[in-house]
């Protein structure tokens, strides 16, 4: 059988050559034998251009699926039972997500050789941002809006949620290493148990480069953060992760999808990725240009969450001291993956140059002090 290519999102602006290899009627149908109640494959539809796993829509005779695989290098089970569990938790407090699929044995993740599959149901809405790449903008000011109002009805329904964080060792999001007093050293002591980061680190200054582009964030971000509850969170609150009810601007999300970077992090966490990932454009980077921020988004977004949970003065500081280092455990964390698992040394190099060392650095300049500058004067005109 002649092996589908399949082109997925890469680490800039062009598709490329998937890692992992695209997911076959064979492969789907052993899969389904475990859920009886989804019927016979008749075909596989659409395959997504995610770039960490394979996933594709399957048409049965009873209705469509959507089938996800994963390296078990990457998820085995019982790492993705994790994040299974808060998303029935956020159901069962009427959030609009989509658990998985329970097989006949009562599993929502199952392994098949060198593999983890998930089996979950269509989600209501719209795809309106399905080709769209992360650190692309918002259509319309209206959806950025309807996103913060999202994202803060989602962390209302997290509260409770008090499991221990998650044990999957790649790919998930977090705060780990540069919440700590110390991150460079936090960094250090964690490479042991990294040996493919460690390899990679060696032969990088990336003492010199954190300290001189990361720390200063870092001293503001730290006295900030003991007053931050801890609660489970999304971590990757991108348009194109949520569904939407509606046509043009006047959309709303209707569902929220892919919870693969969720962790135990803290709400001001996930507010922050989502500025990071909707309202800078990163992606022009890579072509010179200066990666203006929307400052319309940024206000829409906020204006939006805060509308369900209120942001004080000292929520807005803590999200300007936080935008900085936000996405700076999980570059690392790419840095481990494509150097360790995937064997990309390229991948690696942009996760190592352009989103850890390039996005610091960005933040030190003209455009990145712009933002700043606005989240501190959006603190200024708030009393508590």
């Amino acid at each position: 059988m002649t092996q589908l290519i399949r082109i997925a999102h890469g680490m800039g602006a062009q598709p490329v050559e998937a890692d992992w290899p695209a997911l076959q009627q064979g492969d789907v149908e052993q899969v389904l034998q475990r859920f009886p109640q989804l019927g016979a494959v008749q075909q596989l539809g659409w395959h997504s251009p995610r770039p960490f796993s394979a996933a594709a829509q399957v048409h049965t005779d009873r209705g469509e699926v959507f089938v996800k695989r994963h390296h078990r290098s990457v998820r085995e089970p019982a790492w993705l039972e994790e994040e299974h569990r808060f998303v029935r938790w956020l159901q069962d407090r009427g959030a609009p997500v989509t658990p998985a699929l329970r097989d006949r044995d009562g599993h929502s993740a199952l392994a098949l050789g060198e593999w983890t599959y998930e089996v979950l149901p269509r989600a209501a809405g719209d795809d309106l941002y399905r080709d769209a790449l992360s650190w692309t903008p918002f259509l319309d000011r209206h959806h950025a809006h309807s996103a913060g109002v999202a994202l803060a009805r989602l962390h209302c329904a997290a509260e409770g949620f008090d499991a221990a964080p998650r044990q999957a060792p790649v790919l998930v999001a977090n705060l780990r290493l540069f919440s700590q007093p110390d991150p460079l050293r936090a960094i250090e002591q964690a490479l042991p148990g990294q040996p493919a980061l460690a390899r990679y680190l060696a032969g990088h200054d990336w003492h010199y480069a954190l300290k001189e582009l990361h720390l200063p964030y870092h001293r503001q971000l730290l006295p900030l953060l003991a007053a931050q509850p801890a609660l489970w969170t999304h971590n990757d609150w991108h348009a194109s992760n949520l569904l939407w009810r509606g046509q043009g601007g006047s959309a709303e999300v209707e569902s929220v999808l892919d919870f693969g970077l969720s962790d135990r992090t803290f709400a001001l966490f996930d507010l922050a990725t989502a500025l990071e990932r909707n309202c800078i454009p990163w992606l022009e980077l890579d072509d010179g240009g200066r990666a203006t921020a929307d400052l319309d988004a940024v206000d829409a977004l906020l204006a939006g969450y805060a509308s369900q949970r209120p942001l004080g003065r000292h929520d807005l500081l803590t999200l300007k001291a936080l935008l900085p280092l936000v996405h700076a455990d999980f570059a690392l964390n790419e840095v481990d993956y494509f150097e360790g698992i995937v064997g990309s040394r390229a991948s690696a190099d942009i996760a190592y140059h352009a989103f850890l060392i390039g996005h610091a650095r960005w933040f030190g300049d003209s455009e990145g002090a712009r933002l700043l500058d606005h989240l501190a004067r959006l603190a200024r005109t708030h009393n508590n």
